[in-house]
């Protein structure tokens, strides 16, 4: 269901955003209606979502048997507040009116939409465009996936080190085989990404506003994979290499230990390989398939949503950029910290 940006406007802290921004926000939240009994979370959860209440009554149950009531509309204080956002949840929140109104966020998205609009409040952003259009480009890329890990006190670092360049239509931005130097994210416009297939170009995707590419090279420290060429005259907006790792690499990818990444694999995590296929039938761990970054997308098409995978390399280097191209797509990726030789010696101290 919709939500109105005027159902936000009253709440803590979007209170004080721009309109603007209030109304991109709105767009991504998610209206929840609930019948009394029904839980929202219970203690000791660790969860990802922020709740508001519009309508309603919500109960907390602390495990000592305390108990909190939040009510929406008139006069009340606590329901400005988002419901028992404190990580672990410290108690049970359940429905106890008829109905309750709720609206959800993605938690990391929503601290980093504040981020910014309290960035660009504080600070004269080169890069700040008023307007209702102006900064759609920014949502959508901190939508993305790929950057829910992306420290809050990188916000403003990150567009201050952003360049903006015009793009024309036809032309190459950048192209399969060369060194990475740049990371894109496109601010208006559209371009199409192909590869060589069989020796023969083919176009593999198509990217719009808010879209980011030219990461796989220098997470990889590999030639770039591909060609990007634009569609039609635009901008974007570009990250120079030391940037990119400073402000995205470390703190976006999550890094596996040996033993972390055994965890997740008894937990039913899968195991991808995303050295070539030469490689792979040289040595591999047991268990893993073959995925090799370069058609890393297309295998992703048969992966399975919400399974955990574990991606590894020889050193580390490209199954970062393997991690960081299947978060972008939704899935829950990990590197392998140090490759296949780390997790191998983990596999032999245990004999």
């Amino acid at each position: 269901m919709t939500i109105d940006a005027g159902q936000l406007k009253h709440l803590y802290p979007l209170d004080s955003m721009r309109p603007e921004h209030l109304e991109e926000l709105s767009k991504e939240g998610e209206l929840v209606e609930l019948h009394a009994g029904s839980e929202l979370f219970a203690a000791n959860d660790n969860d990802e979502q922020t709740y508001y209440l519009l309508s309603g009554e919500v109960r907390g149950e602390y495990p000592d048997g305390r108990i909190k009531s939040t009510t929406a509309g008139g006069d009340s204080l606590q329901g400005r507040y988002p419901i028992g956002d404190l990580q672990p949840r410290r108690f049970t929140a359940s429905v106890v009116s008829p109905l309750a109104r709720l609206v959800r966020f993605d938690r990391r998205f929503l601290e980093k939409v504040i981020a910014w609009d309290q960035v660009v409040r504080a600070s004269n952003l080169k890069h700040f465009e008023a307007g209702q259009d102006g900064n759609r480009w920014v949502f959508r890329l901190l939508q993305s996936r790929a950057l829910r890990r992306l420290p809050i006190g990188n916000i403003e670092r990150l567009f201050t080190q952003f360049e903006e360049i015009k793009a024309k239509n036809e032309q190459v931005i950048l192209r399969e085989g060369d060194v990475g130097d740049y990371f894109y994210v496109i601010k208006d416009g559209a371009a199409a990404v192909s590869q060589q297939l069989s020796g023969t170009p083919s176009i593999v995707a198509y990217l719009v506003r808010g879209d980011s590419f030219g990461e796989d090279a220098l997470l990889s420290n590999n030639p770039r994979n591909a060609t990007v060429t634009m569609m039609k005259d635009g901008k974007l907006m570009r990250l120079a290499k030391n940037h990119f790792s400073e402000l995205l690499k470390q703190p976006v990818v999550e890094w596996l230990t040996p033993g972390k990444a055994s965890i997740w694999v008894r937990q039913g995590a899968g195991v991808l390989d995303v050295r070539t296929t030469e490689e792979f039938d040289e040595r591999a761990i047991k268990g893993a398939v073959s995925a090799p970054l370069l058609r890393l997308r297309e295998h992703a098409q048969s992966m399975q949503k919400g399974k955990k995978y574990v991606v590894y390399c020889n050193t580390g280097e490209r199954s970062a950029a393997g991690a960081f191209i299947l978060q972008k797509l939704g899935f829950e990726a990990g590197a392998l910290q140090g490759g296949l030789s780390a997790m191998i010696k983990q596999a032999d101290g245990k004999k």
